[in-house]
Parts: C-alpha cells; sequence; structure tokens
C-alpha cells in the first residue's frame, strides 16, 4: 500500500486547502497505525516461538509509537501539527515524512536526549 507523499505545499502554508493537507496528514497517520498494530498483531501470533522478553520489549515500543500517532491525529486536529513542541519552529517536511508523529525538529529531538 503506497502512503500519499507530502510535499512543501502540503504541510505548512501552501496553496492547497487546508481539508485537503489534513486529510493527506491523516491518511498517512492511519498507514503508520495500520503497520505498528499488524507488527503486534504478528508478534502475538509467533509468541510460542520467541523470547518472551524480547516480544514484550517490541510490542511495548510500538505501544509507545501507537500512541504518539494518535497524539499527532489530535494535533491535526487542533491546528498543531508540525509546528516543534520545543522551539515553536516548523518541522521540516522530509522529517515528517519519515516520521509523520513526531513532536520535535531535530535539533530539540537532539537537545531531548
Amino acid at each position: 500500500m503506497k502512503t500519499p507523499r507530502m510535499t512543501s505545499s502540503t504541510v505548512g502554508t501552501g496553496g492547497q486547502p487546508e481539508l485537503h493537507r489534513n486529510h493527506e496528514i491523516l491518511q498517512r497517520l492511519q498507514h503508520e497505525r495500520n503497520t505498528r498494530l499488524a507488527q503486534v498483531n504478528a508478534m502475538e501470533a509467533d509468541k510460542p516461538n520467541a523470547n518472551e522478553d524480547l516480544v514484550k520489549a517490541q510490542t511495548t515500543a510500538i505501544r509507545m509509537v501507537l500512541a504518539e500517532i494518535e497524539a499527532a491525529v489530535g494535533r491535526v486536529q487542533d491546528g498543531s501539527y508540525g509546528v516543534c513542541h520545543g522551539c515553536e519552529a516548523r518541522i521540516p517536511v522530509g522529517r515528517l515524512e519519515i516520521l509523520p508523529y513526531v513532536r520535535y525538529c531535530v535539533r530539540c529531538q537532539q537537545q531531548a536526549m
């Protein structure tokens, strides 16, 4: 399944209507959610053959990403999607293409580590 590609006019003040922009972002987040849920389901189906501690750690990490995806959906709805929670600058489109649920720009993410 191919996900929609965001362009510089998709995130920011480009020429596309807000509704279309939000629809594309929500589709991308839905794809991310579905991918993570499929990963969790596959791990749970393979539990008898897997290392229990490893499966638990991986499932916990995926559930944390799912929570981030849900938070990103909320940001789309309240209009704050694509704005860094640290410095309030626009998060670069390329970063949002790779991690559509990200809260921080690269600089602020590095400072948080």
